[in-house]
């Protein structure tokens, strides 16, 4: 039987696991969108992007482990492109 004092648990103090919901309304603004996530890609565990021709949008959905602020700060700079929406959901 496992001691369950053993157990390894992860840092809660070191990042935070959240969803970046990002709509892209402007295509032109794609590559900032994209250089953004590069700088931040340390922090990035997986990436999702949907064109959706039908409303001439791409929809791009990014798991992050980060800090809350780094976080934050992403989806903050993101949303304050022109053309672009930027949401977060975070783990408790």
């Amino acid at each position: 039987m496992e001691n369950k004092r053993n157990v390894e648990r992860p840092d809660r103090e070191a990042g935070r696991i959240a969803v970046l919901g990002i709509i892209i309304e402007d295509k032109s603004q794609a590559e900032r969108v994209n250089e953004l996530l590069h700088q931040y890609a340390p922090y990035i565990i997986g990436r999702m992007g949907l064109p959706y021709e039908k409303r001439q949008m791409n929809i791009i959905s990014v798991v992050v482990d980060a800090p809350a602020d780094k976080i934050s700060a992403l989806s903050g700079k993101l949303g304050r492109i022109s053309g672009v929406t930027s949401k977060a959901l975070y783990s408790k």
